[in-house]
C-alpha cells in the first residue's frame, strides 16, 4: 500500500470537499486512498448565515458578515501544504484541482513542488501569462457572462470583503445561467442537488502575477490537464491556451492532456469515468 499514491482534491470557487464525495467513492473502490481538502472558510468553516435560510431575508443577507472575508491565496496554500507534507508521508501524492481550486495547487507547486509527485488539473486555472481575473477579459472567455450571475449576487464585495452568491435563490433567470454555466448535462434534481452543496461566501484572492507558473518549481512536477468537453464556464478553447501557456513555459516537460466529456460539474455527480482517469496516472 505505501506505493500507491494518495489522491488529494482540491475544490473550486464556492465549494467544499463535500463534492468530492462520489469521486472518493469511486476511488476507493478503485483500491485508492484520497483525501478532500477543505481551504478556509470553507466546508464546516463556512458562514451559512441566518438570513440564507428559508424564508430568506436578501435585505439581511446582503449585510451579514462572513468568516471568509480577509482570507488570502496565502492561507490556502499553507493549508494545503500542510495536508501534502502529511500525505508524502505515506508515499507519492497526486495532487488534484478543480476550477478556481487550480490558483491553490499551483501556488502549492511553486511553494513545495517536493511534495508533489503529479500535480493534475480538471477545468482550473493554471496561470501563466495573464492573472486569472485577466483571462475572463480574453477572447477565449468570450462567450462567457459573469454579469448573467448578477440576480443571484447579494450585497456589495467590496463593502462584505468577500463575494456572496444566492444558490438558494428560485429566480429563473439565475437558476437558468448557473445551469447553463455549470450543469446544463444534469438532470433537474442532481442540478438543485449540487447547487445545494455550495457553500454562499468565497474569498477575495486570487493571486498576482507572483502565483503564476513557476517552471524552476512547478515546472518541475509531472502534470495532467483533464480537459472538460462540455465546460461552459471554462471553454474548451481557454483550457487549451492554458495548456498551451504552460507547456511554452516548461516545453521538456509538458502537460499530460487528457479529456472527459461533459460540463463543470458532471465528472463529480457521475466520477466513473474520473475515477477510472485518475487511478491510470497512478501508473506514470
Amino acid at each position: 500500500m505505501e506505493n500507491l499514491p494518495t489522491f488529494v482534491l482540491v475544490h473550486g470557487a464556492f465549494a467544499n470537499s463535500f463534492s468530492f464525495a462520489p469521486l472518493q467513492a469511486e476511488l476507493g473502490l478503485l483500491g485508492h486512498r484520497s483525501v478532500a481538502v477543505d481551504l478556509p472558510g470553507h466546508g464546516f468553516q463556512a458562514t451559512f448565515p441566518a438570513a440564507y435560510q428559508a424564508p430568506q431575508d436578501l435585505q439581511a443577507l446582503a449585510s451579514e458578515p462572513g468568516s471568509i472575508k480577509g482570507v488570502t491565496l496565502a492561507e490556502n496554500t499553507a493549508r494545503l501544504i500542510d495536508v501534502l507534507e502529511r500525505a508524502k508521508r505515506n508515499g507519492p501524492v497526486v495532487l488534484v484541482g478543480h476550477s478556481r481550486g487550480g490558483i491553490t495547487i499551483t501556488a502549492a507547486g511553486n511553494a513545495r513542488p517536493d511534495l508533489i509527485d503529479r500535480i493534475c488539473y480538471v477545468s482550473a486555472w493554471c496561470p501563466v501569462d495573464l492573472d486569472v481575473n485577466d483571462y475572463y477579459a480574453e477572447p477565449e472567455m468570450s462567450e462567457v457572462d459573469p454579469a448573467a450571475f448578477a440576480p443571484a449576487l447579494a450585497g456589495n464585495p467590496a463593502e462584505l470583503g468577500l463575494i456572496r452568491t444566492n444558490f438558494r435563490t428560485a429566480d429563473p433567470a439565475a437558476l437558468a445561467a448557473f445551469r447553463q454555466a455549470f450543469a446544463a448535462d444534469l438532470g433537474d434534481d442532481e442540478f438543485r442537488a449540487f447547487l445545494n452543496t455550495f457553500q454562499p461566501d468565497e474569498n477575495l484572492d486570487v493571486g498576482t502575477s507572483a502565483d503564476r507558473a513557476q517552471a524552476a518549481t512547478w515546472g518541475r512536477i509531472p502534470k495532467t490537464f483533464v480537459r472538460l468537453a462540455g465546460d461552459a464556464s471554462m471553454p474548451p478553447a481557454m483550457q487549451d491556451r492554458l495548456i498551451r501557456e504552460a507547456d511554452a513555459l516548461t516545453p521538456d516537460n509538458p502537460f499530460d492532456v487528457r479529456t472527459l466529456d461533459g460540463s463543470h460539474l458532471r465528472w463529480l455527480v457521475h466520477p466513473k469515468p474520473a475515477a477510472e482517469l485518475l487511478a491510470g496516472l497512478a501508473a506514470l
